[in-house]
């Protein structure tokens, strides 16, 4: 017998049947049905392989959903290159051009929740063109602070700064330093004189200065700064240029970024011109994937474009969720209350147990979407040091703020602040102060002659008119637009951090 046939027998009866084999079923959870119901339609696959409706779908909203990401998470750069923008507009673009508002901030300017209260100085540096820059803070500043162009902290200055209020002079580096300059050691001795050093992470950088009122007046702080505040290259310390000093009271500017599709277009002129190593990785592929990368331009297809354009929409909606009704519990400051903190956690890089749990983006989104200015004086609690903060934005009903109708806030006596208190009231559409006849929609302790009560406490009067007798204690709002208002402390008290002061709530007035 031929031996081909006894080959193919024993192939047979070695090689095992395999449509026989018994497998283990396959768990259901790994699996994915032929028609799958989502938020996004229904999503339609042959055998886990999506169809190709299924696949545009798909890229779409992935693309939307990115987009919608790179808004709540770039907000901080965002805003800052608009303040830059609105510095400019004022002509302040060189390293001696400091804006201060020497009359106080009135409502005219389109600024974050900016304060009526203190006078500002703002500069803005560019260490890419000028290198290692010097800022002189006189003695006898306020709080002040260095952000970087992602509005992170570099170095605090006056009262809360190193110099604690005694005045210095400040070393900014730039973020690709190499020199005999040691950016680890402040303060040092730089040719021969002593230094606060620190070296940022950008190249563009935002000084912001505050000086306090003095009885109620601000000449005395606008004189400290014309007279003390110098600002120039450290290369040019010998011959430095003449400053130039911009007054920005009673002037309308826009410091705020866009909530359009120009939301992007901002991020990136940011990320073309700072470093890469600025932005993490996760951040930079982030934006890279809607198309924002540094050495390449921004052209987005019309479809992509549309894309764009509805998920900024939606990111900004989200971050007025975000910011006008907090859902984390840790944010109120009291039970039942509509008083809130902007720095959740208590911590100014927004870390949950210093990075443990991570970095609370809800609440950065919060505090960058209404406000500006970066510092851990703002979030640690110091006290007689510093500021401190408290946002509403409703009635004691849980109601948003009516501008047709009167509210009346009442503090209690001892208001646990050093140096002063304050509440400001702005509108929700811009952050900014509140437009109305006055022009400063405020009330201030040491500016404004309040009439106390006979226990100490002070009655606050919010509405389209005054109460009668009370006209000193009101405030102005607009029938048909909303309000909310920040309570400042400067120089806040243990009674605050202790909460063993607490404001009232607003509550509805009828005479």
């Amino acid at each position: 017998m031929n031996g081909l046939p006894w080959v193919f027998l024993t192939l047979l009866l070695i090689t095992p049947n395999l449509h026989s084999r018994e497998y283990p079923p396959i768990p259901a959870s790994i699996t994915t049905p032929d028609n799958v119901e989502s938020r996004i339609g229904v999503l339609t696959f042959d055998d886990g392989r999506p169809d190709a409706k299924t696949v545009e779908t798909l890229y779409d909203h992935l693309d939307f959903l990115r987009g919608v990401e790179v808004f709540l998470n770039f907000i901080p750069a965002a805003s800052l290159e608009a303040l830059r923008h609105g510095m400019a507009e004022l002509g302040a673009t060189g390293v001696n051009d400091v804006v201060v508002f020497e009359q106080l901030m009135d409502a005219r300017p389109l600024f974050l929740t900016g304060n009526t209260d203190t006078v500002y100085a703002s500069v803005f540096l560019d260490l890419k063109r000028d290198g290692a820059t010097v800022v002189e803070v006189p003695p006898g500043a306020g709080p002040g602070t260095v952000n970087d162009a992602f509005f992170r902290f570099v170095v605090d200055m006056g009262a809360p700064g190193p110099d604690r209020g005694k005045g210095g002079h400040y070393l900014i580096l730039p973020p690709d330093y190499q020199g005999p300059i040691d950016p680890g050691q402040s303060p040092q001795k730089v040719n021969g004189r002593d230094y606060f050093v620190a070296q940022s992470s950008s190249y563009v950088n935002w000084v912001i200065l505050r000086g306090l009122l003095v009885e109620g007046r601000a000449e005395p702080a606008a004189t400290m700064w014309r007279e003390g505040l110098r600002v120039y290259p450290l290369s040019q310390r010998d011959t430095p240029p003449p400053m130039r000093f911009i007054n920005a009271s009673e002037v309308s500017v826009n410091t705020i970024h866009a909530n359009d599709f120009g939301f992007f277009e901002e991020l990136d002129q940011v990320i073309q011109r700072e470093p890469v190593a600025m932005l993490s990785a996760e951040l930079r592929g982030l934006a890279a994937a809607i198309g924002l990368k540094k050495g390449t331009p921004f052209a987005p297809d019309k479809r992509m474009t549309g894309l764009l354009q509805e998920a900024v929409a939606v990111g900004n909606a989200t971050a007025r969720a975000i910011w006008l009704k907090p859902r984390d519990s840790d944010a109120y400051l009291y039970p039942n209350s509509g008083w809130y903190s902007g720095f959740i956690g208590d911590d100014y890089r927004w870390l949950i147990d210093d990075g443990v749990g991570g970095r609370n983006l809800d609440a950065r989104t919060l505090f960058f979407y209404a406000a500006t200015v970066n510092t851990p004086a703002m979030a640690l609690k110091i006290p007689g040091v510093g500021s401190q903060y408290a946002f509403n934005a409703t009635g004691a009903d849980g109601q948003y703020l009516d501008g047709g109708k009167t509210y009346k806030l009442t503090l209690p006596a001892g208001v646990p602040a050093k140096n002063f208190w304050s509440v400001v009231v702005y509108d929700p559409q811009t952050r900014s102060e509140l437009q109305t006849d006055q022009r400063y929609p405020s009330k201030n302790n040491v500016r404004d002659p309040l009439r106390y009560n006979d226990d100490g406490s002070v009655d606050l009067y919010f509405g389209p008119v005054p109460p009668d007798g009370w006209e000193s204690n009101w405030t102005q709002t607009l029938p048909g637009k909303g309000w909310f208002v920040l309570l400042r402390l400067y120089g806040p008290l243990e009674p605050w951090f202790e909460k063993q002061w607490r404001p009232g709530e607003f509550e509805l007035y009828r005479e």
